[in-house]
């Protein structure tokens, strides 16, 4: 029975997804609950052959901070860019750099890249896997790329490596 049970809803979380979501934007009656079980079960099932094995979040209580840093740092990285753009003295410095990367697993580092791009004058052009770098454009690196690379480092890597246990 439990083996059975397994083999139906392969993926918990994205059956109940489902089946609420199907329920939500419709009416709770009979076929309509029956629609959103077949559903519940058979998309987990036609995903499963994608599905990548999610990493353990080590430090979840870290990992609702590192999001609450980001959104701030979202905030200020908007109010930079826009003083900027504003500015008619401002002479930013952009270009690329290569971040040399300490993690190894896809997760952690589509987090990574993702947190980067997020933020205003900063984009993740390119994951070079032969080397385990990244390929970043910044609006504004300034003179000391090392210092722009560390940053990175201290205030997104580290704390993704600490999140993840990798």
């Amino acid at each position: 029975m439990k083996r059975m049970l397994r083999w139906l809803l392969s993926h918990p979380f994205i059956s109940t997804l489902s089946f609420w979501c199907w329920i939500l934007l419709n009416e709770l009656t009979l076929p309509h609950v029956i629609v959103a079980l077949v559903l519940a079960i058979m998309i987990p099932k036609l995903v499963d052959t994608f599905w990548v094995p999610q990493p353990h979040i080590h430090k979840p209580f870290k990992l609702v901070a590192y999001m609450l840093m980001v959104a701030w740092d979202i905030l200020v990285s908007n109010i930079q860019v826009a003083k900027a753009i504003l500015s008619l003295r401002h002479e930013p410095r952009p270009g690329f750099i290569i971040y040399p990367l300490a993690m190894q697993e896809p997760f952690p580092i589509t987090l990574l890249t993702s947190t980067i791009s997020l933020s205003p004058g900063t984009l993740s052009a390119h994951l070079r896997l032969h080397d385990n770098t990244l390929l970043i454009h910044a609006l504004n690196i300034g003179d000391d790329r090392e210092a722009f690379i560390q940053a990175l480092y201290e205030r997104y890597e580290r704390p993704l490596k600490e999140i993840f246990g990798c």
